[in-house]
Order: structure tokens, then sequence, then C-alpha cells
């Protein structure tokens, strides 16, 4: 499976719904069994089999320290925020799912799919996903 950026936050984003740099920013980590499906997967009650364990909260973690930026370079727009460390976790995850928080998961829409290409796992320490150094969504 590839990464995926679903087709409602491509709406959001151009209605101004969402809002990468001011709005809550999670990432929820995902088992080999979801598959994405990038038409009518939406708002994050959609989003079946995220993983339980040790260190893990459903729901996910809150990005820290976003920015969405552009980069003239490559003509792209980057949105991007700090590595996410679960410590002291026994997690396995096939890919992560980032979304915006309302606190309500009918009304969380979705953003993207990353898919790490294999399962990862975590046996009672950190489980870490390190963004792309180009960022974690870029847009051209």
């Amino acid at each position: 499976m590839a990464d995926v950026i679903y087709n409602s936050f491509k709406k959001k984003i151009m209605d101004g719904s969402i809002d990468l740099d001011t709005d809550t920013i999670k990432v929820a980590l995902v088992t080999s069994t979801y598959t994405p499906d990038q038409d009518v997967h939406d708002f994050f009650d959609d989003i079946t089999n995220e993983v339980s364990g040790t260190g893990y909260t459903a729901g996910g973690a809150t990005l820290a320290n976003k920015a969405a930026t552009a980069d003239n370079t490559d003509n792209e727009g980057v949105f991007d925020a700090d590595d996410v460390t679960w410590s002291t976790s026994t997690i396995t995850a096939r890919g992560a799912v980032i979304y915006k928080s309302t606190g309500t998961a009918s009304t969380s829409p979705i953003i993207a799919y990353i898919d790490f290409g294999s399962d990862k796992t975590s046996s009672g320490g950190n489980f870490t996903i390190a963004w792309n150094a180009e960022g974690i969504l870029n847009l051209n």
C-alpha cells in the first residue's frame, strides 16, 4: 500500500475548514489490516484497526511544533512537525493516520495515511515516527 492523501482533505484544505498550523493535528497508528479508502473515508470514525498496547493511547498523539511553509526551490507547500515518540511502548503498527482532532471521531477530518512499508514494532521501548526530511506532506 502507498501513502494516501484523502480526497476529503483536499476539499477541506481548499475551503479553509482545516488549518494545518493552527488546528489540533494528531497522528494515530493502525495495523496492517486497515485499508485506506481515499474516496470514502473522511472522518476519524472511518478508521479501523487502530493499534492498542502498552504506552499507546487511543486517538494517537498530538503533533508539536507544526509549520506550513512554501518551498520555492521545489515549488511545494510543505507541512511538517516534530517527530513523534511513544515511549516505553509495546505496539505493532503498519501505518499512521494524520487527522484534525475536534475531540469527536465523527467530526474529526482525516488528512493522510502514511504507510511504513512493513510492520514496525516496539517491545517495552520507544516507537518513533521520524518524518521525512522533506516534511510530512508536500503539495505541488
